[in-house]
């Protein structure tokens, strides 16, 4: 570990939970459950011991970015104005991101009770399937090509200009990014960009999508784990599909359970596992914080950049 994370410090969960005194997790149970991803397991002793020192982390954070600005405006001697502090969440297919995205946007939302908070998600900056078959790409779908870079980069820099920004929307039941409709993101004091391909750049472009990012989270976990919980998951999205025609995964309750497990797990090892470990984990070093979670989705220890 000390040579592939030489620049981090590593925090035990124990050590973690006490840098922050407040014991009121900020949501209720049912909140709680309400944010968590299909399969994803998370409590609220998790919300007090992991996330909410992690909110007070990002608090710091922000209020060095503002004082930075305040100096760089009167340095230049023109009023700076108003930025939206941006947040990137990483990690592989399944490991969690959706649900800490999610959990951090109500955290802030409680603490900064006069914030806009806005969550994106990457998905949809997925060139659509006819684009992706029309390139023979189709089988490479969350590879770095698949994306349209050049789009979430324009994206990131509008925001980050503090402008308002339309962007597609993709569904996970269609597979698909959905015709002719938009999220649009307004103006924002924060915004969480959430997705496994928010720490990459595209082949031969100097510009990084953190270069956007104010402060950076990459979920990590063993291989081992990760591919387990990948394939539960694949088996509850047919368990939820198989009355759905219009759902991607119907298709695969219409042939026999092992046939169609068999195929979640090629599709792991020929497509998602190659994904994280020739472009998804060498990134993590860039995240300002790696939230390292064990067998059982509990985050065991944290990773702070020096």
């Amino acid at each position: 570990m000390l040579n592939e994370f030489i620049n981090f410090q590593e925090i035990s969960r124990q050590t973690w939970q006490r840098l922050h005194q407040e014991s009121k997790p900020l949501l209720t149970s049912q909140e709680l459950d309400s944010l968590k991803s299909l399969n994803d397991k998370i409590s609220i002793q998790d919300v007090t011991d992991i996330y909410l020192p992690l909110i007070n982390l990002i608090r710091i954070y922000k209020k060095s970015i503002e004082d930075l600005a305040f100096s760089k405006s009167i340095f230049l001697q023109k009023n700076d104005y108003k930025r939206p502090f941006i947040i990137g969440v990483s990690g592989s297919v399944a490991v969690g991101k959706s649900t800490t995205s999610r959990l951090i946007q109500l955290l802030l939302q409680r603490i900064f009770k006069d914030a806009t908070v806005e969550l994106v998600t990457t998905d949809g900056f997925l060139y659509p399937n006819q684009v992706l078959k029309d390139n023979g790409i189709l089988h490479r779908k969350g590879f770095p090509e698949s994306y349209d870079m050049p789009l979430l980069l324009n994206f990131l820099d509008t925001v980050k200009n503090g402008s308002a920004a339309k962007i597609p929307i993709y569904s996970h039941e269609i597979y698909n990014i959905v015709p002719d409709q938009f999220q649009t993101i307004p103006q924002a004091d924060f915004i969480i960009v959430e997705g496994i391909n928010v720490f990459q750049t595209p082949q031969n472009e100097r510009l990084y999508v953190n270069d956007y990012f104010d402060f950076s989270i990459y979920i990590d976990a063993e291989v081992e784990n990760i591919e387990h919980w990948y394939l539960e998951r694949f088996e509850k999205l047919l368990n939820l599909a198989q009355y759905d025609s219009s759902n991607h995964y119907h298709q695969f309750t219409q042939m026999p359970r092992t046939e169609a497990l068999a195929i979640g797990k090629n599709t792991w090892k020929t497509i998602n596992l190659i994904n994280l470990e020739t472009y998804i984990e060498p990134t993590r070093n860039r995240a300002d914080v790696i939230l390292h979670k064990a067998h059982d989705h509990k985050i065991d220890y944290i990773l702070l950049k020096k």
